[in-house]
């Protein structure tokens, strides 16, 4: 963690992730802070950019979207110019909700959220028109046990 980041700055970062509707006088209120004293460090916190943006979670089954798919994707090219274009095409998929380059076997990990299996095959389609892939392999998730938005905030 940045070494500016202190003990104020944190508990302000933990209670923005549990509840980022606070208005700034609950929150100064809940942590002792003055509003302005508070205001302040929220302000330093985006410009630093260690806050990036302030969002609503939704529960994706409320919306339909009952299937979380994790997509391994291997491809023989590791050229810089094939990666902006799958990472292009990717990004545009709204249900390609994360994406990683990884180390080992698999080469790029996505997760994707979907209504079903054949709207995965959908997605799927798009992914593999994208460019060359030499193997997709999807894991469709049975149960989510653990879901956290929150980063943790070392002490």
């Amino acid at each position: 963690m940045p070494e500016n980041i202190d003990e104020n700055d944190r508990n302000i970062l933990r209670a923005l992730q549990a509840d980022a509707s606070l208005s700034l006088e609950k929150l100064a209120e809940k942590l002792s802070l003055s509003t302005n004293a508070c205001w302040r460090r929220i302000k330093r916190l985006e410009e630093a950019r260690v806050i990036t943006r302030r969002v609503a979670i939704v529960d994706p089954e409320k919306l339909g979207i009952t299937m979380t798919v994790m997509v391994a994707v291997k491809t023989n090219d590791h050229s810089q110019a094939w990666l902006d274009k799958f990472a292009r095409a990717a990004a545009a998929i709204e249900e390609v909700t994360e994406f990683y380059r990884m180390a080992g076997d698999v080469d790029y990990l996505l997760k994707i959220m979907v209504r079903d299996v054949a709207d995965y095959d959908r997605v799927y389609k798009k992914l593999i028109a994208a460019a060359p892939l030499s193997d997709v392999s999807a894991s469709f998730a049975m149960e989510r046990i653990k879901y956290e938005t929150a980063v943790p905030i070392a002490r």
